[in-house]
């Protein structure tokens, strides 16, 4: 547990580092890493030294998913007739589509679903960690964090234990001692003799998503979980909806054999039912756990709210929904089961759930027994069309200029092709600029923002010490400067934080934004902050930043590539992490993990050029 007098000390040493920062700076008249300072060469004093490594794993139970209460049903109930059969040859499977290429393709809903990140959110070991990080640094607010942290991440048992008992009644993480009178035992501990571990452990599952009402979506109300799921009678079970894209639904046959009703509903395809988890609202605490009167709102997420101020909102030019990129609709038609369906459906949304952290989803691939996850799963499918998804969501255009005494000077424009900001979601995310010149025989003789094997990043401000941050840069000059767009939040006292709780603004949003984004038209919640709101190269989706580079030697002609890099997980918000590893187990189970990681980050895109 994080004392108070731990607590209070973390935040005399945060100032104490601001003031060693100051009196370190060189050549800039700005305080040290901060965003709204001017930019500069910069030396970071390193932050303290991390605790050695337990090494330890985590020990989770697999679960039931073929259970069917009152309210929802496991996965098992609905990949029973929404997965092909894997035995029989794929020319034979229903659920199987050609390809332009050619050969079959199976496009089993569950299938595609079991290895996605929606689908494991409950077992998501940096979850854990994050989540007993707030825990120990708020204790009195433990069961709120246990609801808020839940009604996404295992909204099945969220749900179920507000329907069944009016409230958050239950624990993560086990308390006191076991078998003692202290003690409580918490999901994670559990079994699959548990109803509450099942519907926990089955993730953002299939009867969650398509019981979702069509009820305030796209309001204030329906955001950070606020989604409503229908309560029906036990007698009545068999009259709960799922709700789905088409007109004219095989309703008898579901009906009889998973006890659900499908309905039409147009609102499952639209980008307000996605908003519901994807827009996260804080009421941030101070650092004693004592809300703000002056700030009493945080939009920690708000890709909803970035989608409507993109030119991919409903009835702008590129107008597309969260499930057009995430869920593609394939351009044949296909059977949705692989018995009783009537006929092919044209337009269906695959249930792949593209997203974006791959490395989560290789930490999953290599720990299944430790989380609990089942050993025949294979998670390599997922990441390499999560890969290729990847690679789709941005441009680089590199633009050389001159190349004067050593010194060569090139412009780089980044443009951002989501519907959201770049990277978008968690403030631990970040994408950066990797530049590489090389001469006529291939000798590198430039080299920015290379990443080393641990994830940190040579030159980045707050991967030598995490109470600091990397400012955004419009002129590269030097190599302590890296060009990083990224989330930074700060609290009360004006200090950078990595807690959610604790959170009460952005120090420095840079984030790119989506095409038709005005930051000099959008509401609080989005606004660029920082130095980037005063660039006038950034805005409406692209950022363009001039280099200049002095060569180390070499023979011209010289080739400039620069790679545009996504981190899910910075190396400073995991040192700060970390930092608790000997006093959190959870901690401790993920640095492991992450620790024998083979790769931090990807690739989003690249441009090159020559100059003679």
């Amino acid at each position: 547990m994080i004392t108070d007098s731990h607590k209070h000390g973390k935040k005399l040493l945060s100032t104490c580092v601001v003031a060693v920062l100051s009196a370190l700076l060189v050549g800039c008249s700005g305080g040290g890493g901060g965003d709204g300072q001017e930019q500069g060469i910069r030396v970071i004093e390193p932050g303290p030294a991390l605790p050695a490594p337990g090494g330890t794993l985590p020990s989770l139970n697999t679960s039931k998913k073929d259970f069917n209460d009152v309210h929802f049903a496991g996965s098992a109930v609905c990949a029973d007739c929404h997965n092909n059969d894997q035995t029989i040859p794929i020319d034979e499977r229903p659920m199987a589509v050609n390809t332009d290429e050619g050969i079959k393709k199976d496009v089993s809903i569950g299938l595609a679903w079991e290895t996605s990140t929606m689908a494991n959110s409950a077992r998501d070991p940096y979850w854990h960690a994050v989540v007993a990080s707030e825990i120990a640094l708020f204790p009195d607010l433990e069961s709120t964090i246990n609801d808020k942290c839940t009604v996404c991440h295992a909204p099945m048992a969220n749900t179920l234990v507000k329907k069944e008992n009016g409230g958050v009644n239950y624990k993560l993480f086990s308390s006191g001692n076991q078998g003692a009178s202290d003690f409580e035992q918490g999901i994670l501990d559990m079994d699959d003799t548990s109803t509450l571990f099942n519907h926990a452990m089955d993730g953002v599952s299939c009867s969650l998503c398509h019981q979702i009402e069509d009820v305030g979506l796209g309001t204030a109300a329906s955001m950070t979980g606020g989604y409503s799921i229908p309560t029906i009678a036990e007698a009545d079970k068999d009259t709960r909806p799922a709700y789905g894209q088409y007109a004219n639904p095989d309703a008898i046959y579901m009906k009889t054999v998973a006890e659900f009703t499908p309905e039409f509903g147009a609102h499952i395809s639209t980008s307000e039912t996605c908003a519901t988890c994807h827009n996260l609202n804080i009421e941030p605490v101070d650092i004693d756990g004592v809300k703000s009167d002056q700030i009493t709102h945080f939009a920690e997420q708000a890709m909803y709210t970035e989608w409507l101020a993109s030119d991919f909102a409903v009835g702008k030019p590129n107008e597309a929904s969260c499930q057009s990129c995430h869920m593609p609709k394939l351009d044949r038609d296909v059977y949705l089961a692989t018995s009783n369906a009537s006929n092919q459906r044209p337009d269906f949304a695959e249930h792949t759930f593209l997203a974006a952290n791959t490395v989560m989803q290789q930490i999953m691939h290599d720990n299944k027994t430790a989380l609990g996850i089942d050993p025949e799963l294979d998670f390599l499918p997922s990441i390499e069309r999560n890969r290729e998804f990847l690679r789709t969501s941005a441009e680089v255009l590199v633009q050389p200029n001159t190349l004067n005494n050593g010194v060569l000077d090139f412009d780089v424009t980044v443009k951002n092709l989501t519907g959201h900001k770049l990277p978008s979601g968690y403030h631990s995310r970040r994408a950066y600029l990797h530049v590489v010149i090389a001469d006529t025989n291939g000798v590198v003789v430039y080299e920015n923002g290379k990443m080393e094997s641990d994830g940190s990043i040579v030159g980045v401000d707050e991967d030598v010490n995490p109470a600091v941050w990397e400012p955004h840069h419009e002129v590269i000059s030097d190599a302590s400067q890296v060009q990083v767009y990224q989330a930074i939040t700060g609290n009360h006292d004006d200090e950078r934080t990595h807690s959610l709780l604790n959170s009460a603004y952005f120090l420095k949003d840079n984030r790119l934004t989506p095409i038709g984004f005005d930051k000099n038209n959008v509401s609080a919640d989005i606004a660029v902050m920082g130095l980037a709101k005063n660039d006038a190269n950034f805005n409406q989706g692209t950022d363009k930043t001039k280099y200049l580079a002095r060569l180390s030697g070499g023979e011209a002609p010289y080739t400039i590539t620069v790679f545009f890099r996504y981190q899910p997980i910075s190396k400073g918000h995991l040192d700060d992490l970390f930092s608790q590893s000997d006093k959190i187990p959870s901690v401790d189970h993920f640095r492991t993990m992450y620790e024998q990681t083979p790769f931090k980050d990807e690739v989003l895109s690249f441009g090159e050029a020559t100059i003679e």
